[in-house]
């Protein structure tokens, strides 16, 4: 491990800065940063606190993929701030790549590091001033840092969580007409295969029995390689682990669920059968406006093509409501597509006026009621939806990971079924981090209850 000069460490008040507090917004590719941004620091001798107590540093990892997410961003920002208005805050994630100067203006804020500089964020030793900056502050972008050694790459933990998510990929190509995920995250890249087989022991060799592949899009794994490759070869690489029971696949587009995947995901007694493959609209007018390249015909097909070959398979979503222009008829051809395909979840959100996309200049905004009305229309159905696919597995036994004791009620214990049904279990005995074999019994709500085989 590289020794840090002790002049160089961060300081506050004179003082060498020893505890650290990570807030993090948004998908499983920010969670992972995080943690790789947390295991930097921790070398570095910093202490992490999750209690009420003020910390010397705060770490905010933003997200901007709606509006509510920017203001959740600057929310966490301004806590941090009125826990400990001398504490050096450090801001980044794809909040800071377009709205720097608007992030500049929140009291408390020290250092902004952009995306592409977070796995260099202990150049904050030794910041980068902006010389156009009048205050204080600071924006990390081109700072020097020394390159990791081999055994500092990536992560080896994931803090509060028994699932570890491990990022395989970032970026994206898609420019979906409503997304700023394009402009904050650049063009997708991808993680060689050595990387994520270094990384994937580690995580092994402290006890992860599940790691999520994940990435911002993930399906275009390997296709920046030369020769290219996919994302089968990933989940191969890390098959052979004798410690890895499961492998997950985060969310994947539809046109990336290759023919070769679903074969894999079929015959394989590692990856997980779940897919969660967006939507977004079931309307073909309106997947043209938003840029998707899939129809409700094609996207249909492909979920059967799957249940076929997968019967037991479960599929969530993401549907957008509310996006500029939706009629009431197109609105009702999401429905139609929803109450087909079944699936086990749907996150539904509604559309959020993102500057800097092409949606963002449409015309025909809803009125907020009317996608409110949509929103609970749509939740309903979904939930009923969730009911169906959940009730052919009562009085089954199935494989659960047990990940922590239920915060509604400490008598239960939660986990993950391989097909992501969320289960609690009763019993006196610590089952964290064990896979139980279960039989479901009973279904309330999002929770199904199961007993011990």
């Amino acid at each position: 491990m590289k020794s840090i000069n002790p002049s160089t460490s961060l300081r506050v008040n004179g003082e060498r800065s020893r505890t650290i507090k990570f807030y993090t917004l948004g998908c499983k590719v920010n969670q992972y940063d995080t943690q790789e941004i947390r295991e930097r620091f921790l070398r570095c001798g910093f202490r992490e606190i999750s209690n009420g107590k003020k910390a010397d540093v705060y770490v905010i990892n933003t997200c901007t993929v709606t509006a509510a997410a920017d203001a959740k961003s600057r929310y966490y920002i301004r806590y941090a701030w009125r826990q400990n208005p001398k504490a050096k805050i450090i801001v980044t994630g794809c909040l800071t790549e377009l709205n720097s100067d608007e992030i500049l203006k929140i009291p408390g804020v020290t250092q902004i590091v952009k995306n592409r500089d977070k796995n260099r964020i202990l150049v904050l030793l030794n910041p980068v001033r902006d010389t156009t900056n009048s205050s204080n502050k600071t924006i990390v972008s081109n700072g020097v840092n020394e390159p990791d050694e081999p055994n500092e790459a990536g992560i080896s933990n994931f803090s509060g969580h028994t699932r570890a998510f491990l990022k395989i990929q970032d970026g994206c190509d898609n420019f979906c007409s409503y997304c700023k995920v394009s402009l904050v995250r650049g063009r997708s890249r991808s993680k060689p295969l050595n990387e994520i087989i270094w990384e994937a022991e580690k995580l092994i060799k402290n006890g992860f029995k599940e790691i999520v592949l994940t990435g911002i899009c993930l399906g275009a794994y390997g296709q920046d390689f030369s020769p290219k490759i996919g994302l089968v070869k990933a989940v191969e690489a890390l098959e052979g682990f004798d410690g890895l029971l499961r492998i997950r696949l985060s969310s994947i587009e539809a046109g990336d669920v290759s023919e070769e995947l679903i074969r894999k995901m079929a015959e394989s007694s590692k990856l997980c059968p779940h897919l969660h493959i967006p939507i977004q609209s079931g309307d073909d007018e309106i997947l043209k406006k938003m840029n998707r390249r899939y129809s409700f015909n094609s996207y249909l097909k492909l979920i059967q093509k799957i249940k076929t070959l997968i019967p037991e398979i479960a599929i969530t979503t993401d549907v957008m409501v509310g996006f500029p222009g939706e009629t009431e008829e197109n609105f009702q051809n999401t429905v139609k597509l929803i109450q087909e395909i079944i699936p086990l979840k749907v996150h539904i959100f509604p559309y959020s006026v993102r500057i800097g996309t092409n949606a963002s200049n449409f015309k025909g905004l809803l009125n907020p009621q009317t996608i409110q009305e949509r929103i609970s229309q749509l939740k309903n159905i979904s939930e009923n939806c969730s009911l169906i696919y959940k009730k052919q597995f009562l009085n089954r036994n199935l494989d659960v990971l047990i990940e922590k004791r239920a915060k509604e009620n400490k008598e239960y214990w939660e986990g993950h079924t391989g097909n992501y049904i969320r289960v609690w279990v009763k019993s006196k005995f610590n089952l964290k981090n064990k896979i139980v074999t279960l039989k479901l019994k009973k279904i309330s709500e999002d929770i199904t209850y199961g007993t011990l085989y």
